[in-house]
Protein backbone atom coordinates (compact mmCIF):
# COMPACT_ATOMS: atom_id res chain seq x y z
CA UNK A 1 0.00 0.00 0.00
CA UNK A 2 1.36 3.17 -0.88
CA UNK A 3 1.72 5.69 1.61
CA UNK A 4 2.18 9.61 1.02
CA UNK A 5 3.83 12.49 3.23
CA UNK A 6 0.26 14.31 4.07
CA UNK A 7 -0.90 10.91 5.60
CA UNK A 8 2.48 11.13 7.99
CA UNK A 9 2.14 13.40 11.64
CA UNK A 10 5.75 14.27 12.73
CA UNK A 11 5.14 16.18 16.11
CA UNK A 12 6.41 19.88 16.17
CA UNK A 13 9.58 20.52 17.05
CA UNK A 14 8.18 23.67 19.09
CA UNK A 15 5.68 21.05 21.04
CA UNK A 16 6.94 19.91 24.19
CA UNK A 17 6.47 16.20 23.96
CA UNK A 18 7.41 12.70 25.81
CA UNK A 19 10.05 10.96 24.29
CA UNK A 20 8.94 7.57 26.59
CA UNK A 21 4.67 8.30 24.94
CA UNK A 22 5.28 9.56 21.83
CA UNK A 23 7.70 6.69 20.88
CA UNK A 24 5.19 4.10 23.17
CA UNK A 25 8.34 1.94 24.06
CA UNK A 26 8.16 -0.74 26.50
CA UNK A 27 8.00 0.07 30.30
CA UNK A 28 11.70 -1.63 31.12
CA UNK A 29 12.70 1.33 28.37
CA UNK A 30 10.65 3.96 29.56
CA UNK A 31 11.77 3.29 33.18
CA UNK A 32 15.52 3.13 31.89
CA UNK A 33 15.13 6.66 30.33
CA UNK A 34 13.78 8.15 33.39
CA UNK A 35 15.67 6.97 36.07
CA UNK A 36 18.63 9.08 37.47
CA UNK A 37 22.06 8.31 36.95
CA UNK A 38 23.81 6.40 39.61
CA UNK A 39 26.51 8.34 41.45
CA UNK A 40 29.89 7.46 40.87
CA UNK A 41 31.72 5.53 43.19
CA UNK A 42 34.91 7.52 44.81
CA UNK A 43 38.10 5.36 44.74
CA UNK A 44 40.00 5.75 48.09
CA UNK A 45 43.46 4.98 48.46
CA UNK A 46 44.59 3.70 51.47
CA UNK A 47 48.27 3.24 52.82
CA UNK A 48 50.01 0.78 55.19
CA UNK A 49 51.33 1.99 58.44
CA UNK A 50 54.37 1.80 60.03
CA UNK A 51 54.73 -0.19 63.25
CA UNK A 52 57.17 2.92 64.27
CA UNK A 53 59.60 5.53 62.69
CA UNK A 54 62.34 4.28 60.48
CA UNK A 55 65.88 5.18 59.32
CA UNK A 56 67.35 5.16 55.62
CA UNK A 57 70.95 3.36 55.39
CA UNK A 58 73.22 2.71 52.71
CA UNK A 59 74.33 -1.42 52.53
CA UNK A 60 78.07 -1.64 52.78
CA UNK A 61 78.84 -5.43 52.23
CA UNK A 62 78.23 -9.24 54.05
CA UNK A 63 80.90 -10.80 56.39
CA UNK A 64 80.55 -13.34 58.94
CA UNK A 65 79.74 -12.95 62.76
CA UNK A 66 80.75 -14.82 65.71
CA UNK A 67 78.55 -14.95 68.55
CA UNK A 68 80.09 -15.13 71.91
CA UNK A 69 78.91 -18.86 71.69
CA UNK A 70 80.70 -19.50 69.01
CA UNK A 71 78.30 -19.56 66.17
CA UNK A 72 78.82 -18.19 63.06
CA UNK A 73 75.87 -15.83 61.58
CA UNK A 74 75.93 -14.51 58.13
CA UNK A 75 75.51 -10.67 58.25
CA UNK A 76 75.18 -7.76 56.61
CA UNK A 77 76.53 -4.49 57.19
CA UNK A 78 74.44 -0.74 56.82
CA UNK A 79 76.87 2.33 57.00
CA UNK A 80 74.71 5.71 57.77
CA UNK A 81 75.80 9.01 55.52
CA UNK A 82 74.87 12.40 56.90
CA UNK A 83 71.09 12.39 57.12
CA UNK A 84 68.44 10.67 58.38
CA UNK A 85 66.56 14.03 59.42
CA UNK A 86 63.01 14.80 59.78
CA UNK A 87 61.94 17.32 56.72
CA UNK A 88 57.98 17.74 57.65
CA UNK A 89 55.44 16.51 59.63
CA UNK A 90 52.49 15.96 57.98
CA UNK A 91 48.81 16.16 60.11
CA UNK A 92 45.62 14.77 59.67
CA UNK A 93 44.44 18.65 59.72
CA UNK A 94 47.07 19.47 56.91
CA UNK A 95 47.10 16.69 54.56
CA UNK A 96 44.68 14.26 55.73
CA UNK A 97 47.15 11.48 57.01
CA UNK A 98 49.71 11.26 59.87
CA UNK A 99 53.39 10.93 58.46
CA UNK A 100 56.76 12.06 59.19
CA UNK A 101 58.88 12.58 56.16
CA UNK A 102 63.03 11.68 56.54
CA UNK A 103 65.73 13.13 54.61
CA UNK A 104 68.68 11.12 53.48
CA UNK A 105 72.22 11.66 52.48
CA UNK A 106 74.15 15.26 51.75
CA UNK A 107 74.76 16.60 48.83
CA UNK A 108 75.38 19.57 47.25
CA UNK A 109 72.95 22.06 46.13
CA UNK A 110 73.10 22.22 42.42
CA UNK A 111 71.89 18.77 42.65
CA UNK A 112 68.47 19.37 43.29
CA UNK A 113 65.85 21.13 41.34
CA UNK A 114 64.35 23.92 42.98
CA UNK A 115 61.24 23.37 44.46
CA UNK A 116 62.90 20.65 46.28
CA UNK A 117 65.39 23.22 47.87
CA UNK A 118 62.66 25.07 48.63
CA UNK A 119 61.22 22.74 50.45
CA UNK A 120 64.52 21.70 52.29
CA UNK A 121 64.64 25.37 53.15
CA UNK A 122 61.49 25.88 54.30
CA UNK A 123 61.77 23.25 57.21
CA UNK A 124 65.41 24.47 57.20
CA UNK A 125 67.18 21.17 56.03
CA UNK A 126 70.47 20.92 54.54
CA UNK A 127 70.70 19.60 50.99
CA UNK A 128 69.05 16.24 50.99
CA UNK A 129 69.02 13.49 48.27
CA UNK A 130 66.69 10.91 49.10
CA UNK A 131 62.90 12.02 50.94
CA UNK A 132 60.78 9.09 52.09
CA UNK A 133 58.06 9.05 54.67
CA UNK A 134 56.72 6.93 57.15
CA UNK A 135 53.32 6.61 58.06
CA UNK A 136 52.21 6.46 61.54
CA UNK A 137 49.56 6.47 64.01
CA UNK A 138 50.37 9.23 65.47
CA UNK A 139 53.00 11.94 65.00
CA UNK A 140 53.71 13.33 68.56
CA UNK A 141 57.49 14.06 69.25
CA UNK A 142 58.44 14.80 65.84
CA UNK A 143 59.32 18.07 64.73
CA UNK A 144 61.07 19.56 61.51
CA UNK A 145 64.93 19.15 61.55
CA UNK A 146 65.14 16.85 64.36
CA UNK A 147 67.79 14.48 63.60
CA UNK A 148 67.12 10.26 63.96
CA UNK A 149 69.72 8.28 65.48
CA UNK A 150 69.46 4.42 64.95
CA UNK A 151 70.33 3.60 68.10
CA UNK A 152 67.90 5.49 70.10
CA UNK A 153 65.32 4.02 67.92
CA UNK A 154 66.37 0.04 67.26
CA UNK A 155 68.29 -2.28 69.53
CA UNK A 156 70.26 -5.38 69.69
CA UNK A 157 67.99 -8.14 69.03
CA UNK A 158 65.27 -6.28 67.22
CA UNK A 159 62.98 -7.41 64.32
CA UNK A 160 63.32 -4.71 61.67
CA UNK A 161 61.65 -4.83 57.65
CA UNK A 162 64.40 -3.95 55.28
CA UNK A 163 63.31 -2.92 51.59
CA UNK A 164 65.06 -2.29 49.02
CA UNK A 165 66.36 -2.43 44.97
CA UNK A 166 67.15 -5.71 43.59
CA UNK A 167 70.08 -5.71 41.84
CA UNK A 168 69.57 -5.79 37.76
CA UNK A 169 70.12 -9.01 36.18
CA UNK A 170 69.07 -7.82 32.37
CA UNK A 171 66.93 -9.97 30.24
CA UNK A 172 67.43 -13.77 31.32
CA UNK A 173 65.81 -16.72 30.35
CA UNK A 174 63.81 -19.55 32.14
CA UNK A 175 66.34 -21.86 33.54
CA UNK A 176 67.99 -18.51 35.80
CA UNK A 177 64.73 -16.54 36.31
CA UNK A 178 62.22 -19.57 37.47
CA UNK A 179 64.67 -21.96 37.92
CA UNK A 180 63.52 -24.44 35.13
CA UNK A 181 64.95 -27.74 34.12
CA UNK A 182 67.79 -28.05 31.13
CA UNK A 183 66.75 -30.67 28.39
CA UNK A 184 69.20 -33.80 27.96
CA UNK A 185 72.38 -32.42 26.54
CA UNK A 186 72.83 -35.92 24.55
CA UNK A 187 70.88 -38.53 22.90
CA UNK A 188 69.85 -36.41 19.71
CA UNK A 189 68.58 -33.90 21.96
CA UNK A 190 67.80 -30.30 20.36
CA UNK A 191 65.95 -28.65 22.84
CA UNK A 192 68.63 -27.86 25.73
CA UNK A 193 68.18 -24.53 27.67
CA UNK A 194 64.51 -23.65 25.45
CA UNK A 195 61.51 -22.76 27.25
CA UNK A 196 59.80 -25.47 25.30
CA UNK A 197 55.73 -25.68 24.92
CA UNK A 198 53.71 -22.51 26.66
CA UNK A 199 50.24 -23.81 25.53
CA UNK A 200 47.75 -25.59 23.83
CA UNK A 201 46.92 -24.94 19.86
CA UNK A 202 43.21 -25.28 19.50
CA UNK A 203 42.35 -24.72 23.08
CA UNK A 204 42.52 -21.94 24.75
CA UNK A 205 44.40 -20.60 21.48
CA UNK A 206 46.93 -18.41 23.61
CA UNK A 207 49.06 -18.03 26.18
CA UNK A 208 47.47 -17.33 29.82
CA UNK A 209 48.75 -14.16 31.43
CA UNK A 210 51.35 -14.88 34.06
CA UNK A 211 53.22 -17.46 32.07
CA UNK A 212 56.54 -18.01 33.68
CA UNK A 213 58.75 -17.17 30.74
CA UNK A 214 62.07 -15.41 29.99
CA UNK A 215 62.05 -11.48 30.87
CA UNK A 216 63.67 -8.22 32.77
CA UNK A 217 65.02 -10.28 35.99
CA UNK A 218 65.66 -8.19 39.36
CA UNK A 219 65.78 -3.94 39.54
CA UNK A 220 62.55 -4.33 41.29
CA UNK A 221 61.20 -2.91 44.83
CA UNK A 222 61.17 -5.85 47.43
CA UNK A 223 60.69 -6.10 51.23
CA UNK A 224 62.53 -8.56 53.60
CA UNK A 225 60.52 -9.16 56.71
CA UNK A 226 61.58 -9.80 60.41
CA UNK A 227 65.80 -9.71 60.15
CA UNK A 228 67.29 -9.62 63.56
CA UNK A 229 69.71 -6.90 64.32
CA UNK A 230 72.82 -8.82 65.62
CA UNK A 231 75.40 -5.99 66.61
CA UNK A 232 75.01 -1.52 66.60
CA UNK A 233 78.55 -0.04 66.46
CA UNK A 234 77.88 2.98 67.74
CA UNK A 235 82.57 3.72 66.87
CA UNK A 236 82.13 2.73 63.79
CA UNK A 237 78.48 4.03 62.92
CA UNK A 238 77.24 0.69 61.25
CA UNK A 239 74.46 -1.93 62.12
CA UNK A 240 74.96 -5.65 61.65
CA UNK A 241 71.86 -7.06 60.39
CA UNK A 242 71.53 -10.92 60.12
CA UNK A 243 70.52 -12.50 56.76
CA UNK A 244 70.51 -10.93 53.20
CA UNK A 245 69.41 -7.73 51.96
CA UNK A 246 68.41 -6.41 48.40
CA UNK A 247 70.93 -4.69 46.06
CA UNK A 248 74.69 -4.14 45.86
CA UNK A 249 77.48 -2.56 48.49
CA UNK A 250 76.07 1.39 48.10
CA UNK A 251 72.00 0.62 47.75
CA UNK A 252 69.60 2.85 49.55
CA UNK A 253 68.15 0.54 52.21
CA UNK A 254 64.56 1.16 54.04
CA UNK A 255 64.86 -0.14 57.62
CA UNK A 256 61.41 -0.21 59.85
CA UNK A 257 60.35 -2.06 62.68
CA UNK A 258 58.90 -5.07 61.87
CA UNK A 259 55.04 -6.13 61.48
CA UNK A 260 54.09 -8.65 64.52
CA UNK A 261 50.58 -9.04 64.07
CA UNK A 262 49.01 -9.10 67.50
CA UNK A 263 52.38 -7.34 68.73
CA UNK A 264 52.47 -4.14 67.64
CA UNK A 265 49.40 -4.26 64.74
CA UNK A 266 46.10 -5.02 66.01
CA UNK A 267 44.54 -8.41 64.62
CA UNK A 268 41.85 -6.72 62.72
Amino acid sequence: MAMTMASLSFPSPLHKTNLSSSLSLPSKASTFLTKPSPKRRTLTISMSMEAGIGVMASKLGMMSFFEPDGTVVPVTVVGFREGNIVTQVKTLATDGYDAVQVGYRRVRDKKLTKPETGHLEKAGVIPLRHLQEFRLTSVEGFEPNQRLVFDEIFKEGDLVDVAGTTIGKGFQGGIKRHNFKRGQMTHGSKSHRALGSIGAGTTPGRVYKGKKMPGRMGGTRTKIRKLRIVKVDKELNVVMIQGALPGKPGNLLRITPAKIVGVNIPKN
